[in-house]
């Protein structure tokens, strides 16, 4: 296991359920590429609750995040080419969901409020569709979330395309980010496109999720 630096905090917030399934998505069934995406319902840092199935019709980013890791903290570096808010930025504005889910337990060094963690995206300029609180890990486990950032890609017909990281370099440097390949630019630029996504599963990298116990 990683390393990590540290965030505090006492408060507990709302716990994320699993929802009851909608067609197109599968009802509490282990997520798998080329199957559909498990149907999951959750508390945004503002207290809106979303479901999965509300963004059918729609390519959807799942993106598991924590600030207090260093893998994490690389990809929202704010000089960096390529970073998180760029990829956030560009796809949001081409019709993409992008949702920021956050599973790390109450109990952990390293769990945000969902106040705190709102300031923070805000501070990174980040510009999810909305950030997703999980302290539960139902979500996580579901999505059998390992590490932060793990990456998932859901096509509008609700059948997901894409599990992996982020790029090909696996390292916290940020300077690494702008030699790697970035698989999630790559998969939503070929869905975008009509054509299937080339890789379709790659070995997540980070932090491990700091998951209830």
């Amino acid at each position: 296991m990683l390393n990590r630096r540290s965030f505090s905090s006492s408060l507990v917030l709302p716990v994320v359920t699993a929802a009851a399934a909608h067609p197109l998505f599968a009802q509490a069934a282990t997520a798998a590429v080329g199957q559909a995406a498990p149907e999951f319902s959750a508390l945004d840092t503002a207290g809106k609750s979303h479901k999965l199935s509300d963004f059918k019709g729609k390519l959807v980013v799942l993106e598991w995040t924590n600030p207090g890791c260093p893998f994490v903290r690389k990809h929202y570096s704010g000089d960096a080419v390529g970073n998180m808010q760029s990829l956030q930025k560009e796809f949001t504005g081409k019709g993409v969901v992008w949702l920021a889910i956050n599973s790390t337990e109450t109990g952990s060094a390293d769990y945000l409020t969902p106040a705190r963690l709102a300031i923070w995206i805000g501070e990174k300029q980040a510009q999810p569709s909305a950030t997703l609180m999980d302290e539960s890990g139902k979500v996580g486990q579901l999505y059998s979330a390992k590490t932060t950032p793990h990456m998932y890609i859901i096509s509008p017909q609700g059948v997901l395309v894409y599990a992996g990281s982020i790029d090909s370099v696996a390292s916290a440097r940020v300077d690494d980010i702008k030699t790697a390949t970035n698989y999630i630019r790559q998969g939503l630029s070929e869905a975008l496109a009509g054509k299937p996504i080339s890789m379709a599963n790659t070995k997540p990298y980070g932090c491990s999720v700091k998951y209830k116990t």
